[in-house]
């Protein structure tokens, strides 16, 4: 038999608990895979391995470019890293993607759904720069790339049109942050083009947020950005009924993981209380992608027949409508026993055999003209009067680049601030030429030069570029 060998790792939690029983209906499936297994996790982090997984886990990971992990505990503080992050970036695992079904009346949601949320999965505030600056302000950097833009929205009109979905709709905030999330709904519509046959459309994130949560029927595919797919989706999730149900997969060119969305639940670790439904959830899109779709088919099908019959979890137990509370294990017997019988009242699942989800190689457009038009030097001062700082800063001049205007968090306060505008230790002093030629990194040296002989501490600086004659950078508010 061909049989696919994956990584499996059971983590923590209630994790070894889920994992060994979707195993066990994996394995009555007939599903041909073999499994190697990893530790990774909370007893890992506390060996002194801040990044939750050992060298020669990676190996095996990367021989077999299939994982299925169960929820694992990022202890506090000491410095440990998300390895779930890691995992994705590491592996390049662009995309992340989550179904969202309603299954009532036998679990309970005021809505009718089933839409798929496609999260890029790599960049954005999760790229996970942060520094703290002065004693009062701490930044992040969220980081949006057009390589990243374009896999992510070409994935998500490529999943659309594999399975049948009519409507692709991108969620941004460009109306404020013009730059980074600009690019994304620019990109959203170039690629959109190529698609003719879909529907497309786009939402402001908020206003997206509280249409999914009124009327998420409405919704087909929707993609967006790290963090706004991060709390969408579990939003979805929860009106779909429950976390609890929801799985997930994370895929990239030759390499996928999959998982539940929910965390490792140590509260009820070990009381074998736990739903396996979200782990299971996790497997069924594990089994599409290897290409085993018959035991997919069969465990999804039995799955739903589970609830039908009322054999819940206590998570969703409901005395009107469940016949029988149990636990783990017996949970997942009752899937076991009704393998091969499909639902009556919930919608039969079919899956086709596909080839999988090609997209093309980003291809890098020809190099914009680039030029260095003035910058942004940040100071730490610990001053809150703006026009004190303008006279302190404004006589620092070299050639005819002079100081425009003062910022503090983002607003416009030199000059001709408000007095009422509250300020931070953190400003922004941004330096252009009076006759908007084009300045040089020299120029930026003799600068900071200066603002170093007069005791200004400098903390940063971002050079303000234009694009094909394109500004590259924000005005901000009150500019």
């Amino acid at each position: 038999m061909n049989m696919k060998r994956i990584t499996i790792a059971k983590g923590d939690g209630i994790g070894p608990e889920i994992m060994d029983a979707t195993l066990e209906i994996i394995k009555a499936s007939g599903a041909k895979i073999e499994i190697d297994e990893i530790e990774i996790g909370e007893k890992v982090y506390l060996s002194g391995n801040t990044s939750g997984i050992a060298d020669a886990s990676w190996d095996t990971l990367k021989q077999n470019k299939v994982f299925f992990k169960a929820p694992i505990t990022t202890p506090q503080g000491g410095g440990y890293k998300s390895l779930n992050v890691t995992a994705r970036k590491a592996l390049g695992l662009y995309a992340n993607v989550r179904p969202c079904v309603t299954y009532t009346p036998f679990v309970d949601s005021k809505h009718q759904m089933d839409l798929v949320i496609i999260r890029e999965n790599e960049e954005d505030l999760y790229a996970g720069i942060e520094h703290q600056q002065t004693d009062e302000v701490i930044q992040c950097l969220k980081l949006i790339s057009r390589p990243g833009c374009e896999k992510i929205v070409r994935y998500a009109f490529e999943y659309a049109k594999v399975n049948g979905r009519k409507k692709v709709t991108c969620m941004s905030k460009d109306n404020i942050m013009k730059q980074t999330d600009g690019l994304f709904h620019t990109i959203f519509n170039e690629i959109g083009l190529e698609y003719p046959e879909i529907e497309k459309d786009h939402w402001i994130i908020d206003i997206g947020s509280a249409r999914i949560a009124d009327t998420p029927e409405v919704f087909d595919v929707i993609v967006t950005l790290n963090l706004y797919g991060d709390i969408i989706s579990d939003i979805a999730a929860q009106i779909a009924g429950s976390v609890g149900l929801a799985g997930s997969s994370n895929i990239g060119d030759g390499f996928a993981m999959f998982e539940a969305i929910h965390g490792s639940a140590p509260t009820i670790a070990g009381q074998g209380i736990a739903n396996p439904s979200g782990l299971i959830q996790g497997a069924v899109l594990m089994l599409l992608h290897i290409g085993e779709t018959e035991s997919a088919e069969i465990i999804q099908n039995a799955w739903l027949k589970t609830l039908e019959d009322g054999i819940h979890t206590a998570d969703i137990y409901k005395s009107d409508v469940s016949s029988k509370k149990v636990g783990t294990h017996e949970f997942a017997q009752a899937v076991i026993e009704r393998l091969g019988q499909e639902p009556q009242q919930l919608k039969v699942v079919k899956y086709k055999k596909t080839a999988g989800i090609q997209i093309k190689p980003y291809q890098k457009r020809v190099e914009a003209k680039k030029e260095l038009i003035g910058v942004d030097i940040f100071v730490c001062w610990n001053g809150t009067n703006a026009n004190e700082i303008g006279e302190k800063i404004s006589p620092l001049t070299h050639k005819n680049i002079e100081l425009s205007m003062i910022s503090n968090r983002g607003i416009k306060v030199w000059p001709n601030g408000f007095d009422e505008t509250f300020c931070t230790d953190h400003w922004r002093c941004r330096y252009k030429s009076l006759d908007g030629s084009s300045i040089s990194q020299g120029d930026i040296i003799a600068l900071l030069t200066l603002f170093n002989q007069h005791q200004i501490e400098v903390i940063k600086t971002e050079n303000l570029y234009t694009f094909d004659g394109k500004i590259g950078f924000s005005l901000g508010q009150g500019q």
